[in-house]
């Protein structure tokens, strides 16, 4: 009798079961670096601290000694640098499984480019200057956004499907873009506000700021796990996907769901960071293949040890001050891009 095949569960074999075992691995490795990272997080700056001292500080940080009182302070950024990791790492590759485009990013729907002009309407209209202050009007910008982009590739027979999704987050984005532009030049203090948010940086985040979106980020985190399956068979086309009885336009606006409220929780904290969406998905399909299953937890831990280590190296890069992490993205990012679209041509060819 024969045995019908399941692309998002295959058949359990004993090299499947050893590919498993490496996999494991893999996701061991990868959380070991994250702690290492992470130690470093807390570490290296203007003023470095010892790794015995960091130690002893994290069992006393309320000591009055200066070693610890740095160390304390440090702590913040570095949560805010884990949830914003996680967030954006799972949210690219999810938009990458859902648009079935490996340029895509937390950005295709628009999300940055609707978070940033809301703030710029909080620092103009409200005369708000704080990130606490920010969040909000972030989130709301980003997931109103995104409603919008879906909705417009909604019209029509076909539905929102991968190419219209992105032909409408470039048009609605562009036109935020210009209108954010325009006000941004008409009122100089605006911008000399709006410019510390937009560089993308961890820099002064408190404990308010990270309580407020944390459980945003693990609802989005749970549910986005929780697609793997969905973006296996979403990867195979619309209508093979049909016809193993997937849902398909549920499938989509569940995942995509996923994606904004992780994408908007990372960019009310930290302002629009570019290239984590895109690039850690593509590292992670390096060691796990196409299976959306691994690629998941392989993405939420690959995207804080990357944006943390740009964090690290954005502090030393130019001593006493520092360079923002999503401007050390930026330069790790564009040779990237520029390397996939030249891989791309070369296969095409």
């Amino acid at each position: 009798m024969s045995r019908t095949l399941d692309p998002a569960r295959p058949v359990t074999t004993a090299t499947s079961r050893r590919s498993r075992r490496g996999l494991l691995i893999g996701l061991a490795a990868l959380f070991a670096a994250l702690l290492t990272v992470s130690v470093l997080s807390v570490a290296v700056g203007a003023q470095s601290v010892p790794l015995a001292t960091v130690a002893d500080a994290l069992r006393d940080l309320h000591s009055d000694d200066t070693a610890h009182q740095i160390v304390a302070g440090r702590l913040p950024r570095l949560a805010a640098g884990l949830l914003v990791g996680v967030a954006l790492g799972l949210a690219g590759a999810i938009m990458q499984g859902v648009t079935r485009n490996p340029l895509a990013d937390p950005g295709l729907l628009g999300v940055n480019a609707g978070a940033s002009l809301a703030v710029v309407v909080a620092i103009n209209v409200f005369g708000i200057t704080t990130a606490a202050g920010y969040i909000w009007f972030g989130f709301a910008g980003a997931t109103l956004v995104a409603v919008l982009v879906y909705g417009v590739a909604s019209f029509g027979r076909d539905g929102a499907t991968p190419v219209k999704l992105l032909l409408a987050g470039a048009a609605i984005g562009a036109a935020l873009i210009s209108i954010t532009t325009a006000v941004l030049l008409t009122d100089a203090t605006t911008f000399n506000q709006y410019r510390f948010w937009t560089v993308g940086s961890l820099a002064g985040r408190r404990w308010d700021l990270i309580a407020q979106v944390a459980p945003f980020v693990l609802a989005g985190a749970v549910a986005a796990l929780l697609t793997g399956r969905l973006l296996n068979t979403l990867s195979l086309g619309e209508e093979v996907a049909r016809g193993l009885g997937q849902r398909v336009h549920l499938a989509r606006v569940t995942a995509a769901a996923a994606a904004v409220v992780l994408c908007g929780a990372a960019t009310a904290i930290a302002g629009p960071i570019w290239f984590v969406g895109l690039l850690v998905p593509h590292i992670a399909r390096q060691f796990t293949g196409p299976d959306h299953r691994w690629i998941l937890p392989y993405s939420m831990l690959l995207a804080p040890v990357l944006l943390l280590a740009s964090d690290v190296l954005g502090r030393v890069m130019a001593p006493p001050g520092e360079v923002q992490a999503g401007i050390v993205l930026s330069f790790i990012g564009a040779p990237f891009l520029i390397a996939l679209m030249r891989r791309r041509r070369a296969a095409a060819a």
